[in-house]
């Protein structure tokens, strides 16, 4: 399905972007995986058999670095997976919620995916047929409590997801969105026993979320199967949230 592809994922270092670069390798991709946890994520891209630049999204030369770097390995993209992401205001309601955590939290996931799709649109246009795919987080869609920065910033991806719909159709570039729900990877293992529960007894489908739930999606995206479906926002949670 994606044979030949060149992909650059961020935050794959572990987790969800993980399973989406093995996912994404065993449908023909040739994957490289950014992550600030440069040690973890050299040794998964070793492990996965895919290529690894180092990437803070908090830093705009450094997101220009990954991606050049990412284009260089790769020779050229013709994906970009808008995965890296922090939580950070987790457990605290909004009146005890600190403005340097909102704007950290706002410069990594949306200043982030914004500046990271920027610097590979060069690599997708001379690709003739980009795509981008920004990861969202159902929280959006049903206004998690306790969680409003993280749960802004994934509506804000929602939103620019369909501007930059609007702005890259006329150069073949599709972009959509994926908004998982919660899902059992090493960044959500701070959330509550009950908050897990909430999920599963709410889900039409009645079981914990896992990667592999979400990578199905994700790599029919990144394809040419994909190629007249852009500005979209696919919700993937077992039906917690139908959207």
């Amino acid at each position: 399905m994606l044979r030949d592809r060149r992909i650059l994922i961020t935050g794959a270092a572990r987790g969800l972007g993980l399973a989406f670069a093995e996912h994404a390798i065993a449908a023909g991709a040739r994957v490289a995986v950014a992550d600030v946890l440069e040690d973890a994520g050299r040794a998964a891209a070793a492990r996965i058999g895919a290529s690894f630049v180092p990437l803070d999204l908090a830093s705009p030369p450094s997101i220009e670095a990954c991606v050049a770097g990412a284009a260089a390995a790769l020779g050229g993209l013709d994906g970009l997976v808008n995965n890296g992401a922090i939580t950070s205001s987790g457990g605290k309601p909004l009146d005890a919620l600190d403005v340097d955590v909102w704007d950290r939290v706002m410069a990594v996931n949306v200043r982030g995916t914004w500046l990271a799709t920027r610097a590979a649109l060069p690599h997708l246009r001379a690709a003739g047929s980009g795509r981008v795919i920004n990861i969202a987080s159902d929280t959006a869609l049903w206004g998690a409590p306790k969680l409003l920065a993280y749960v802004a910033s994934k509506g804000a991806v929602m939103a620019m997801t369909r501007s930059m719909a609007r702005e890259l159709g006329a150069d073949a570039i599709t972009v959509n969105a994926v908004a998982p729900g919660l899902t059992l990877v090493e960044a959500t293992e701070y959330v509550p026993a009950e908050r897990h529960r909430l999920y599963v007894d709410g889900r039409a489908i009645n079981r914990p979320q896992v990667p592999a739930d979400v990578c199905g999606a994700v790599t029919f995206l990144l394809s040419d199967e994909a190629g007249f479906i852009t500005g979209q926002l696919l919700a993937v949670n077992g039906g917690f949230v139908m959207h």
